[in-house]
């Protein structure tokens, strides 16, 4: 059985209309809504073998207080940036990619991506997917390339303004 969460990154700033899409920090709402995405997170998901997000600022910044709250190694924490602006298919590859021996996974990513990727795995269309939001997935599989539609079973689907 494997886990797969997967996180849309926290509020994103449109302050600067010069800054690249790429360098975009957290709002004040996006880091606001951090300490709560993370403790959410401890409560509800198990700690990740790897988690991959995909290099922009504000996935970085996401990661980041989770990374450190699960106490992962360097080593357990990957940039990768093919799953930047991704495609359903580019994230289903990236997945499909990962090794057998990773039990739990964590992807920090962008919509429409996320929310994409969700509905392809639960067999659903897709669902608002707003940001600082996870969804929790459980896959009766053994091997990531098993990864197919309606594989996974939605054990949590949280965001912050469930919560006030």
């Amino acid at each position: 059985m494997k886990q797969l969460t997967l996180i849309r990154h926290a509020k994103s700033s449109w302050q600067d209309p010069d800054q690249s899409d790429w360098d975009r920090p957290l709002n004040k709402r996006g880091q606001r809504d951090l300490p709560g995405l993370t403790q959410r997170l401890l409560q509800k998901v198990e700690r990740p073998d790897l988690l991959l997000f995909s290099g922009a600022q504000r996935t970085l910044e996401t990661q980041a207080p989770l990374a450190a709250a699960w106490q992962l190694p360097a080593t357990a924490v990957k940039k990768t940036p093919q799953a930047y602006e991704a495609s359903l298919n580019t994230l289903l590859m990236l997945l499909q990619e990962q090794p057998d021996s990773c039990e739990r996974l964590v992807l920090v990513g962008h919509n429409p991506g996320m929310s994409e990727l969700l509905a392809f795995l639960i067999g659903e269309t897709p669902r608002h997917y707003p940001t600082a939001a996870f969804a929790h997935l459980l896959l009766p599989i053994s091997s990531w390339t098993q990864l197919e539609p309606g594989t996974a079973k939605l054990e949590v689907f949280d965001y912050p303004k469930l919560h006030g």
